[in-house]
């Protein structure tokens, strides 16, 4: 029998040092008892085996490293087994991960998808109050209760956003604060070790209260992304039930006021939020590609437009310009809408990925294509600009922004040119990035594509006017 005592709840490289060793050495999963420092017991002290010194080495997919790197942050105690039982099993089975319908890929995969959420849903709802130090120096100090071992993990991403601040986060477990140099930890503390409020939560709450728009709010889909665990740490919660009874007791003069009023009230609020999350967007770090791009580029165009368009993300001009479709692509986009009687300026463009991906090739940055996961991190963002502009259509350019769109792989030509059913309900619109004109060297075929492309966004223009 093997025991294995980590250090931490989410002490990956001890698991992954201890794992290799004993699967070199192909141990049995059943042979051995993983355990973390604390919570270890001695029942089996004077029977454990020390770890294997040699065996013969394999290699493991990347794509197993990635899953680890989720699970190991799980609360789940038989993770560590869970994970031992695939890496035996990929030293025989090395495609063994692909198996999606696998049982043990699957709750892998689950395991890591509810702590990817947890991750998320930290960055989104921690909310920071300030307290003065002994010597009147400024600490911003937060409270958080994860469900998984996430703090330390997510550690660099406040500190990349808040590099300038002093600040401490407290949890239950363990805590982290940061001096404006120094990263280091404590003991896990209780909610009474956190300030209750300071003046600039109450700043805040007022600039919640006047974006706050009661006709855009869905309370089943706000639980299902905030659950109410999360509403007593944030300032601006506390303020929804009387916004919305408020609203509500305001229906009936609403009703009677002039409609251009109304629509000029709510189109404030909507601005208003959809300038937020431009600006929440700009320091967006959900996938490494904002490291090299120079800026992130968010959509454009009227905050109702009927009519919505995705792309696949930045290309070398529009990274450079802040905005999305200006370089030769967009050009192509341009003269597309032009002839087929639609205004760019009515409409929202954007795209699915809202940073510039390329290959350095000595002063030419070449575009490269997104990968899933950052389609998949970039996601969120075009969900909350659809949320805000509420598009009667939706179209995506190209498979990257189907994908993005549709949460599936799509194949542009079976389902080009034909309304199709977004997951949220509303109708949905597949043709080509205008790139691909861009990319048909024959004249003629270009002409040709160009043409048929001209003819999508005409029916999908004539879709909203036949509505």
């Amino acid at each position: 029998m093997h025991v294995v005592t980590l250090d931490q709840p989410d002490d990956l490289d001890g698991w992954r040092s201890a794992a290799r060793a004993l699967a070199m050495a192909g141990v049995n999963p059943a042979d051995i008892v993983w355990q973390v420092g604390d919570l270890a017991t001695d029942l089996f002290a004077g029977a454990a085996d020390p770890l294997p010194t040699t065996g013969t080495p394999f290699a493991v997919p990347r794509a197993f490293l990635d899953l680890a790197r989720s699970v190991v942050l799980h609360r789940d105690p038989e993770r560590f087994a869970l994970l031992y039982t695939l890496l035996a099993r990929l030293r025989a089975q090395p495609g063994a991960i692909a198996d999606r319908a696998d049982p043990l890929v699957r709750r892998l995969e689950h395991l890591a998808q509810e702590v990817r959420r947890d991750i998320h849903k930290m960055r989104a709802f921690l909310r920071f109050r300030e307290v003065a130090e002994a010597d009147g120096t400024p600490r911003f100090v937060a409270w958080f209760e994860p469900d998984h071992h996430i703090l330390r993990y997510n550690a660099k991403f406040f500190i990349d956003r808040f590099a300038s601040m002093r600040w401490s986060i407290l949890t239950p477990d363990r805590s982290i604060h940061w001096d404006g140099v120094t990263l280091s930890e404590g003991p896990g503390a209780v909610k009474g070790d956190a300030p209750a409020g300071d003046p600039i939560e109450e700043v805040w709450k007022t600039y919640y209260a006047s974006i706050f728009n009661p006709a855009r709010v869905k309370i089943g889909a706000m639980l299902k992304e905030m659950p109410r665990k999360y509403w007593k740490n944030m300032p601006e919660t506390a303020l929804v039930p009387g916004l919305i009874a408020a609203a509500q007791a305001r229906e009936s003069g609403m009703i009677a006021t002039a409609k251009d009023k109304q629509d000029h009230e709510i189109g404030g609020n909507v601005a208003a939020a959809w300038a937020l999350l431009r600006d929440e967007a700009a320091g967006c770090t959900r996938c490494p590609l904002y490291q090299p791009a120079t800026q992130t580029v968010f959509g454009e165009g009227p905050v109702d437009a009927a009519l919505m368009f995705v792309g696949e993300q930045p290309g070398d001009q529009e990274d450079l310009a802040g905005r999305p479709f200006v370089g030769p692509a967009g050009q192509v986009f341009d003269r597309a809408l032009a002839a087929a009687g639609i205004a760019r300026a009515g409409v929202y463009v954007t795209n699915a990925v809202k940073h510039f991906k390329f290959e350095q090739r000595g002063v030419r940055r070449i575009h490269a294509k997104p990968g899933v996961g950052e389609i998949d991190a970039c996601r969120w963002w075009v969900e909350q600009e659809r949320l805000l502009v509420r598009p009667r259509l939706t179209v995506a350019l190209g498979a990257t922004a189907a994908r993005s769109l549709f949460g599936r792989t799509v194949t542009i030509g079976k389902e080009r040119g034909r309304v199709l059913a977004l997951p949220d309900g509303s109708e949905g619109w597949i043709t080509v990035h205008p790139s691909y004109v861009l990319r048909i060297e024959d004249k003629g075929a270009a002409a040709e594509e160009f043409d048929r492309f001209v003819a999508d966004l005409r029916a999908a223009s004539q879709r909203i006017a036949a509505r």
